[in-house]
């Protein structure tokens, strides 16, 4: 957070209990939405966690603070919480992604006023890319059943884990409780049983949302809403008379078509105020990719005074959908993950053990001059097998069972 100190307009300016995530009204001529804000870590705390109680990606909540351990922050640190967004430049209606901010934008329009809920998605991988383009939303479907296509479920066969050809409602199924189903075949914008993936390139194509998140744009996304897909790496905005960049690091290999662009409307404004833009700044900006809106020239003289300054958040009682670890049970079969001397390591995988999907408990244990990383409980052998084999599919973890000290 050094280099976060040293820019004044990102001081704190005071304390408050609660800030605004999803919903935000857009002024008229603003491009730029809600408010950058700090939260002070607590021992136990991942970025992760953070990240799904205040609706943000895993991409920014670690663009924004970079150096930070995702897994094991320090207790007390303060880390940025990037609650400020340069919406996409696309059409205002409907729902708007850009992908490369891993972010989803819904506009509705109420009489001349303007308001803009967002959330942030997991994406297609390199591999398999969301698509761009324009679409809409073709049905939607409660508890959906997923139909698993050929090429995931011979993936999944060739690492050991083969799928039935479709997995109902429940725990198992990756479509969560939600799911809009787009025009394009085989794309859906819906919920996820893998939270911790949220703000990752980790899906085969289609848009993922936390569970929260994801039941708010069902309610409020009627049939034929129109969908637009953009790659927008680099984004300019104006707010009360400041204009604003934002710098993302780009996915695939049209970042310099996308800078070109930027550089474009900057050199286009810069001819129109008949002043000289700070060029080290911008290329600073763009450089760091931290995913922040930051005030790059006055559109208006002296309003850079009233650049929106940070706050600062106070630590939430509990946080939205951290996992819960079971106390031990003698009773109960476990999963010995891991045998290791740094405690840091033993806690930055029993952490990731922890945020899989569907949740596999895990935490670590202190044993003479080395730490264990133990994973369950389980109910029975069959249980603690299949937390095992999962291990051992997404971690390439060698697990051991553990069998029960007390045998009933």
């Amino acid at each position: 957070m050094k280099g976060v100190q040293e820019n004044s307009w990102l001081s704190s300016t005071h304390t408050a209990k609660e800030i605004e995530r999803n919903e935000f009204s857009v002024a008229e001529g603003d491009d730029v939405i809600g408010q950058l804000a700090v939260i002070r870590l607590e021992k136990g705390d991942t970025l992760p966690d953070i990240a799904r109680h205040f609706s943000l990606g895993i991409n920014a909540i670690s663009a924004a603070n970079p150096g930070v351990d995702i897994w094991v922050p320090e207790a007390g640190e303060r880390v940025m919480l990037p609650l400020s967004f340069i919406l996409p430049d696309a059409p205002r209606e409907g729902i708007v992604v850009n992908l490369a901010t891993m972010r989803l934008f819904q506009f509705k329009r109420e009489d001349k006023s303007l308001a803009v809920s967002t959330y942030p998605v997991g994406v297609g991988t390199k591999e398999r890319p969301t698509p761009t383009g324009q679409m809409y939303v073709e049905r939607k479907a409660l508890h959906p059943t997923w139909h698993v296509p050929a090429s995931i479920a011979e993936d999944h066969r060739k690492k050991g884990d083969p799928l039935p050809a479709k997995v109902p409602p429940g725990p198992e199924n990756p479509l969560g409780e939600c799911a809009l189903y787009l025009s394009k075949s085989g794309y859906l914008i819906h919920g996820t049983n893998k939270p911790a993936s949220i703000g990752l390139n980790a899906t085969n194509g289609c848009l993922r949302l936390y569970p929260e998140n994801v039941k708010l744009l069902y309610d409020d996304t009627p049939v034929k809403t129109p969908v637009s897909i953009v790659n927008q790496p680099y984004l300019i905005g104006q707010r009360n008379g400041v204009l604003y960049m934002e710098a993302h690091t780009p996915m695939d290999d049209a970042n310099a078509i996308e800078l070109d662009k930027i550089y474009t409307k900057l050199k286009t404004i810069e001819k129109k105020s008949a002043r000289t833009l700070d060029w080290e700044r911008i290329k600073q900006v763009q450089a760091e990719a931290r995913g922040i809106p930051v005030p790059i020239f006055e559109i208006r003289l002296g309003s850079e005074k009233g650049a929106t300054k940070i706050i600062e958040v106070a630590h939430p009682d509990k946080l939205y959908g951290k996992p819960e670890i079971p106390e031990l049970n003698l009773e109960a079969w476990y999963v010995l993950a891991a045998d290791v001397r740094d405690e840091i390591d033993a806690l930055r995988l029993a952490a990731i053990i922890n945020h899989q999907g569907p949740p596999i408990p895990a935490r670590v244990l202190a044993k003479n001059n080395s730490y264990r990383v133990i994973a369950g409980p389980f109910s029975d052998i069959s249980e603690a097998k299949d937390a095992a084999k999962r291990l051992k599919i997404y971690l390439e973890i060698d697990g051991i069972l553990i069998e029960p000290v007390n045998k009933t």
